[in-house]
């Protein structure tokens, strides 16, 4: 069953950020997952207004983006975001077909 990660992210240094976005595209793919959303800004239909970026990325399964997100691969990249931004990702599991 797929889940999703979903990443809501207030960018400090928008040039130190993109040194980590250049990154993850690869990682992501090598864990299996696929980029539904990011970069757009969001539209707030209800609650405060949301003004960080959004991002939501597809795996094939929870363990799939867990692996992705304990990687040496996405912990390097992880700590050049850390410099850039202030971060808040979950895991969701998908529901059943």
């Amino acid at each position: 069953m797929s889940a999703y990660l979903i990443a809501r992210v207030k960018i400090d240094y928008p040039d130190i950020y993109a040194k980590y976005t250049a990154l993850t595209p690869a990682i992501v793919e090598a864990h299996g997952g696929k980029f539904l959303s990011r970069g757009r800004p969001p539209l707030t239909l209800e609650g405060p207004r949301e003004d960080r970026r959004v991002v939501v990325v597809e795996f094939p399964d929870m363990e799939c983006a867990k692996a992705f997100y304990e990687s040496a691969e996405y912990q390097s990249a992880k700590a050049i975001r850390e410099t850039a931004s202030e971060a808040e990702f979950v895991i969701v599991p998908g529901t059943p077909s």
